[in-house]
């Protein structure tokens, strides 16, 4: 099958100047068929708190009530993507922005509580189109998919960037030989918070339980490798967790 990236870059790489340049030069260059996915969660932090909204966390996941969920709709659907979008396309990226609610890509259910806590509008998704988002794809787009999708009775649920762009690669995988790239600003994962030199080259099941038990691995890290090794699990050829700087993903952290 013909090769395929899915690229996931998080919020705090697409909400600085200097990085998200430094990104679309580096995401414009790379070979061949690819699917970008951004968070964008520091500035919706950033606007919920200039409307005197709180942002509350949970295993580093956002609690969404509806004033919430207006901010992340209007952040991520529109500031963040349509920005993104923009720069691609002067960047000669023939790019769409999406949410999952777009040509009903991505559908999801509002999630149950879970341990007591109520998360508000997130959602857990159900489904992703792998023939819809194919097709966009060999029509010459490449989707920019922005952490959002819908219950398909109208409701806009916030969903897990992770998660969105594993989904997308499990879909795509029917399709594709995919490769699914995390890429944050760190150069993977690290053994030491503070030592960029201490990357966990591989990282397995067994391990990933290991590490969250002695509190190596913790707070967004988790649901992201939760993530990989779900894509794994359900075709995905490859899933790396490094550099935003390393698109094809030469150094960092494996996920087996």
């Amino acid at each position: 099958m013909e090769p395929l990236y899915v690229i996931k870059v998080g919020g705090a790489v697409v909400e600085d100047e200097q990085q998200l340049k430094q990104l679309i030069a580096d995401f414009s260059q790379l070979k061949g068929k690819k699917v970008l996915v951004h968070g964008g969660g520091r500035r919706a932090t950033k606007v919920a708190a200039a409307l005197g909204i709180e942002s509350k966390m949970v295993g580093g996941r956002r609690i969404t009530d509806a004033d919430m969920l207006e901010v992340v709709t209007m952040v991520y659907g529109g500031l963040v993507n349509k920005n993104v979008v923009a720069m691609l396309q002067a960047a000669g990226v023939n790019a769409i922005g999406l949410t999952g609610a777009d040509l009903d890509v991505m559908r999801s259910h509002k999630r149950p509580l879970k341990d007591g806590v109520d998360f508000g509008y997130v959602g857990d998704v159900d489904y992703a189109d792998g023939d819809k988002l194919s097709m966009l794809i060999e029509g010459g787009a490449t989707p920019v998919m922005a952490p959002l999708t819908h219950d398909g009775n109208g409701t806009i649920l916030n969903t897990n960037a992770d998660t969105i762009a594993a989904e997308i690669a499990k879909a795509l995988a029917r399709h594709y030989d995919v490769t699914l790239v995390y890429c944050f600003e760190k150069a993977g994962v690290l053994r030491d918070a503070d030592d960029e030199n201490s990357v966990i080259p591989v990282i397995t099941a067994d391990d990933f339980s290991t590490y969250k038990t002695n509190g190596v691995i913790s707070g967004g890290m988790i649901p992201k490798i939760e993530n990989a090794l779900n894509a794994i699990d359900n075709g995905v050829g490859r899933v790396l967790i490094t550099h935003c700087t390393d698109l094809q993903a030469t150094h960092g952290t494996t996920i087996l």
